[in-house]
């Protein structure tokens, strides 16, 4: 993504994320719910505006914790979707609710989000998709694709001389293995 490498340092609002989220490996289950929440959100629309609602979704989502999302019933998707905060749209709200019980069974089945993750890896982008199409809702190749190479599964979040990209490849990825 060698043109986010270009724009991103040193802009107020994607430089921040550039610098040291994006292609950083997370296992936090918080982290990677945020981070696929935000991901099926970002869809038609720009990341920026993403980042700049970042922390109205933190707000409404209250901090991307699972079990909370995943108990929410209707009274709090209306809720969501009179939130000015973030993107109202109800199904990408929906999907975050379904996605957050999904993540609730690979604890179960596997111990975790990151878990999961990890004993899938590696997989090609397509077999990533295919996947995350069965597992999850509103997750298509760009969403699935942005989502796993914003956690280092998948390659090309930065550009080789990006000093970002530096600091990632010391972490070892999951797409360097």
């Amino acid at each position: 993504m060698s043109g986010y490498c270009d724009i991103a340092p040193g802009h107020p609002i994607h430089g921040p994320y550039h610098d040291t989220e994006y292609g950083f490996p997370q296992h936090d289950e918080a982290v990677l719910f945020e981070r696929l929440v935000l991901e099926i959100n970002q869809a038609g629309l720009s990341w920026e505006t993403i980042l700049r609602k970042r922390d109205g979704f933190r707000r409404a989502y209250h901090g991307f914790d699972v079990d909370r999302v995943a108990g929410y019933g209707e009274q709090d998707r209306e809720r969501l979707l009179g939130d000015v905060g973030i993107i109202r749209n109800r199904l990408k709200v929906d999907a975050a609710i379904h996605n957050a019980k999904v993540v609730q069974q690979l604890r179960a089945t596997h111990g975790g989000f990151a878990a999961w993750l990890d004993a899938q890896h590696p997989l090609s982008k397509a077999e990533w998709v295919k996947l995350f199409k069965k597992t999850f809702r509103f997750t298509g190749g760009e969403i699935t694709g942005e989502f796993l190479m914003s956690l280092g599964y998948l390659p090309g979040a930065h550009r080789a001389d990006c000093p970002a990209m530096k600091r990632i490849v010391r972490l070892k990825p999951g797409w360097m293995a």
